[in-house]
């Protein structure tokens, strides 16, 4: 069920809402037990065998909890859910890759298997993970209750693409949140202006990133054709993602959770190292806190901390989906941020680090759109000139009919409007009257483009 959809925006939260807040229902426990109800069924709606798998998992790991915070062999326990998670993850995500490949260094039919991959498994195995992680280091007490311990791993507003929330962070808040109007109308804007994301600048982005990247791999592009769509699918994928966890921070603030920041305007960026700083910082903090750390960190000497990052960007790579374009992808950063380790070579000449990083983007994006190894280099070979000229009148027309709305997405994905109301000194309150009423003609545009647009799931609902 997408956030954009018809089915979710006028039948399943409305409905949702009017349970949750009926006055008769002012009981935390039942409040949270509409919710996990909720989003079990939420999931069941697009995964209904799937979501057998999930609930086994969440009890799986609430009995590991428990046995892990009264014994004196917590290592043991750890190991079994990592063991646990991560089969879940290999057979589902990954076996049918390992095997293609087995098959092709064999040069033998092995198995033909088509195994389909559960939504948000990505997302719901490292958030049960950080539970398990932080019991481990002491960095949180246990969850005795199984269904409380559910609804943190399977509420719908973060549940299928996060932002990865960590145990710790609404542990409190599920037993002692006080929802308010202020949480309330703060929460829907947010949500409004992640869908307008989503369905005015994402899905449009899309159209072009999807035309280029078909004509790439069926004919020769111009080397301003093919960058035309690299810049479309690195702005696709932001409003993509961002407005995602917009929608679910926003969703989670309406019902009296704070879930962490996901986004931080990436795309200014002056190198490497700040883009991850500010893109998907929920990921990236969890594979600090529970690989990069764990390993050593940057504490045990230089090649040690190569070594690290290394796996660390490996890992990442492989989190995103089984293909060789997400490893290469991955290490492609790792390569990056050694390079930039090494020193500060784009530090002194103005706006020279801020147009490598984007380049470089732009570039891994391209990777990571590809469906082969071999069309991403087609694709970047194009970007070039391979294609055998500059320009050409693909570039011309999606230009002359696409220039206002690439135009606006390069403006607003940076923090344009925080820089005005900063010239203008605006207080707090007022930025947040404006929020409030400019969401409501945004809301409007954005149904009645969802009305007239065609399924467009989210990228990141794929891993």
């Amino acid at each position: 069920m997408l956030f954009s959809s018809s089915v979710f925006l006028f039948l399943f939260l409305p409905i949702v809402l009017i349970l949750y807040f009926n006055p008769i229902v002012k009981n935390r426990i039942y409040r949270n037990i509409i919710l996990l109800v909720a989003s079990l069924f939420f999931y069941a709606w697009g995964e209904p065998v799937f979501v057998l798998l999930m609930v086994a998992s969440i009890v799986v790991n609430w009995l590991i909890g428990l046995a892990m915070a009264g014994s004196s062999r917590k290592k043991t326990w750890l190991v079994l859910s990592v063991v646990w998670n991560l089969s879940l993850m290999f057979v589902f995500k990954y076996l049918t890759f390992v095997l293609s490949n087995v098959e092709l260094l064999l040069h033998r039919n092995i198995a033909d298997i088509e195994i389909s991959l559960p939504l948000g498994i990505s997302f719901f195995t490292f958030q049960i993970l950080s539970y398990i992680f932080d019991l481990y280091y002491g960095n949180t007490k246990v969850q005795k209750n199984c269904y409380k311990f559910a609804l943190y791993v399977s509420m719908f507003p973060q549940l299928v693409a996060g932002p990865i929330v960590r145990y710790e962070q609404i542990a409190y808040e599920i037993d002692h949140r006080q929802e308010n109007m202020e949480d309330f109308s703060l929460g829907m804007t947010r949500f409004v202006y992640g869908l307008g994301k989503k369905v005015l600048l994402s899905n449009y982005m899309g159209t072009i990133a999807d035309n280029m990247f078909y004509l790439s791999g069926n004919s020769n592009l111009s080397a301003a054709s093919a960058w035309l769509g690299g810049i479309a699918y690195t702005l696709q994928i932001y409003y993509d993602f961002s407005g995602y966890s917009d929608m679910a921070i926003g969703l989670g603030r309406m019902f009296g959770f704070h879930f962490l920041e996901n986004f931080n305007y990436p795309y200014v960026s002056k190198s490497i190292t700040e883009f991850w700083r500010r893109w998907h910082m929920s990921l990236s903090s969890w594979f600090r806190d529970y690989v990069y750390i764990p390993l050593g960190g940057s504490r045990e000497g230089v090649w040690k901390t190569y070594r690290n990052t290394f796996i660390v960007w490996l890992l990442t790579g492989i989190w995103h989906g089984a293909n060789w374009t997400f490893i290469v992808w991955g290490l492609g950063y790792f390569v990056l941020l050694c390079v930039e380790r090494l020193g500060g070579w784009t530090k002194g000449v103005r706006y020279v680090g801020h147009i490598y990083t984007m380049a470089a983007v732009i570039l891994l994006w391209v990777v990571f759109r590809a469906d082969s190894l071999s069309l991403a280099g087609r694709y970047i070979a194009q970007m070039f000139g391979a294609g055998g000229s500059f320009w050409d009148n693909t570039a011309a027309e999606c230009l002359s009919g696409s220039y206002v709305m690439l135009t606006l997405a390069v403006v607003f994905s940076c923090p344009v409007i925080r820089w005005i109301a900063d010239k203008l000194k605006l207080q707090e309150q007022s930025r947040k009257n404006i929020a409030a009423i400019a969401a409501v003609p945004l809301f409007l545009l954005c149904i009645a483009k969802c009305m007239s647009s065609s399924y467009n799931p989210f990228i990141y609902f794929n891993f």
